[in-house]
């Protein structure tokens, strides 16, 4: 019994104790501010920020951030410190610890709290150990990454404890990595140094070169070694990982490449018809997507995300059907005369820009990417966007869809026999004008489709299409005529060649290359990478 009673006034003191600990912590903090009052230069400011930090309360937080931003303040009449907020030629003044509202008082009678940038780097690494309590996993990680990058010694006892209540797998990692750079510029004995090395080696990206570069250059002896041959693994590892992003680089400029080159391929090929309107066909799709969002946002703005799966079938129609009137009402007169039929091509793009150039303007439009195309992943060291996943991906269904019609479906028969050997096809029963005509339309539609997709990363105007016609026809003189197996292989490989040429030479110089490698290729094969083959092809 007599342990019962006193477990109960022990805890009953505690209680009553709990304020006035309460009122110290805040007492403490108080006082600090006082000082922050009266500092007469950055360095005692600095200091003062310093301890702060130090105590490690929640509050803290709103006065550094505050003072960062430049909106901490000291009133002549009685020293005190608060935020302020412009009103004019008065401020609203708030308590800096609590929020509260504490009057007005004209500028005059108010002094800023001065702070530089070598201040503000101050306030931003302190504030990274207060953040590393957040309930939010994504501030703790954060945090963590920021005090990687600018160790401190004096942070350890907090890392320490942060690592040791940490229950998130990712930012426990972080946090023991920031702890191992803050142990490289500790007076920490050698195991701990070697041990700091390992992790940092582990990361291996260039953050952690960074520091274990720092630490090689400020140490001698075995830490030195231990710390040059982390440096060298680390070095080899992101060359690897470079290699590895510039071939994702380029999967990605081929997919684009082969998106904006697939249907002119269907075209040159079966007709032999050379399409400079072909861009303007990318250019109407990409419009027709930002039609669709400009009535999606006006009508159904909950079906934004939908947006583009509405805008394929629209763009594959609009694009289609201006291919088919084009076809009909112009090049079929002109087979057999291709110089007049790229001139007529060539004045058709341009009155389909004027067109509309007239209709929405001159200026770029928007065009909005849905939620699930936002934002990007960690692969390794790869940085992967998602948008450029979708586009890749795209590209490969709509490659695979075509490679199914024209080999699995009666029309795609057709269309390969009018390829092979027109006369024959004619004389078979073929109806060649009608395949001419709707083969033209398919090629049309399916590069409105890829300007759907090339909308989420270029700029949509007039001019859109005009940035791909170039490349469209490279690709397909590169990968063979008419030959969709070719016209993948080319776009792939002129899109990776592309990008590993552009550090070293630049992107202009680098598609000079990239041009004169092509028209020497061209020397040796003239009929591309993979000629097709048929009496009337090979005549």
């Amino acid at each position: 019994m007599q342990f019962v009673r006193g477990l109960v006034l022990a805890i009953a003191v505690i209680c009553a104790s709990l304020p006035s600990l309460a009122h110290a912590d805040e007492a403490g903090l108080r006082a600090l501010l006082t000082r922050l009052a009266t500092t007469t230069n950055f360095q005692e400011t600095e200091s003062v920020v310093r301890d702060l930090a130090a105590t490690g309360e929640p509050a803290v937080e709103r006065i550094l951030s505050a003072l960062a931003d430049g909106n901490l303040y000291v009133r002549k009449s009685d020293q005190g410190v608060f935020t302020g907020k412009e009103d004019g030629q008065t401020l609203s003044l708030s308590d800096p610890l609590d929020g509260t509202a504490a009057g007005t008082a004209a500028k005059a009678d108010i002094v800023k709290v001065k702070v530089n940038n070598a201040l503000r780097r101050t306030i931003r690494d302190v504030m990274g150990g207060l953040t590393l309590g957040s309930a939010d996993p994504t501030v703790r990680l954060s945090a963590a990454s920021t005090m990687l990058k600018r160790p401190d010694k004096t942070a350890l006892p907090a890392l320490d404890a942060a690592i040791a209540g940490e229950t998130d797998a990712t930012v426990k990692a972080a946090l023991a990595q920031a702890r191992a750079a803050a142990v490289l510029v500790s007076d920490l004995g050698e195991a701990e140094k070697r041990a700091a090395i390992a992790v940092l080696a582990n990361r291996g990206d260039s953050d952690a070169l960074a520091q274990l570069t720092a630490f090689q250059a400020a140490s001698t002896g075995a830490l030195a070694e231990t710390a040059a041959r982390s440096v060298a693994q680390i070095e080899t590892s992101m060359a690897a990982w470079q290699v590895a992003q510039n071939v994702w680089y380029g999967i990605s400029l081929g997919s684009v490449l082969l998106l904006a080159a697939i249907g002119l391929a269907i075209t040159f090929g079966v007709m032999g018809v050379i399409n400079m309107a072909h861009g303007e066909m990318v250019m109407l799709g990409a419009y027709t997507t930002f039609v669709v969002q400009q009535a999606i946002r006006a009508f159904a703005p909950d079906l934004f995300d939908w947006s583009l799966a509405i805008a394929l079938p629209a763009a594959f129609l609009v694009a289609g059907g201006v291919g088919l009137a084009i076809e009909r009402g112009m090049i079929r007169f002109l087979y057999g005369r291709p110089l007049e039929t790229l001139l007529a091509t060539w004045g058709v793009s341009l009155i389909l820009q004027q067109a509309v150039r007239t209709i929405f303007g001159p200026t770029n439009q928007e065009v909005g990417a849905p939620s699930w195309m936002a934002g990007a992943f960690q692969l390794g060291q790869l940085t992967i966007t998602w948008s450029r996943l979708w586009i890749v991906l795209f590209c490969l269904a709509v490659f695979l869809l075509l490679v199914f019609i024209m080999k699995r479906t009666s029309w795609g028969l057709r269309m390969r026999a009018v390829t092979q050997n027109r006369r024959m096809a004619a004389s078979m029963g073929i109806r060649t004008p009608w395949v001419d005509a709707f083969t033209f339309a398919l090629g049309s539609g399916i590069a409105g489709i890829a300007g759907v997709a090339l909308s989420q990363i270029d700029n949509v105007s007039p001019n859109f299409g005009q940035g791909y016609i170039i490349d469209s026809f490279m690709v397909v003189v590169f990968g063979g005529v008419g030959n969709l197996w070719g016209t993948f292989i080319g776009a792939m490989t002129l899109g990776v060649l592309n990008k590993f040429l552009e550090p070293y030479a630049g992107a202009v110089l680098g598609k000079i290359l990239v041009l004169v490698l092509i028209i020497l290729f061209i020397q040796k094969r003239p009929r591309g990478l993979f000629a097709l083959k048929g009496r009337a092809v090979e005549a």
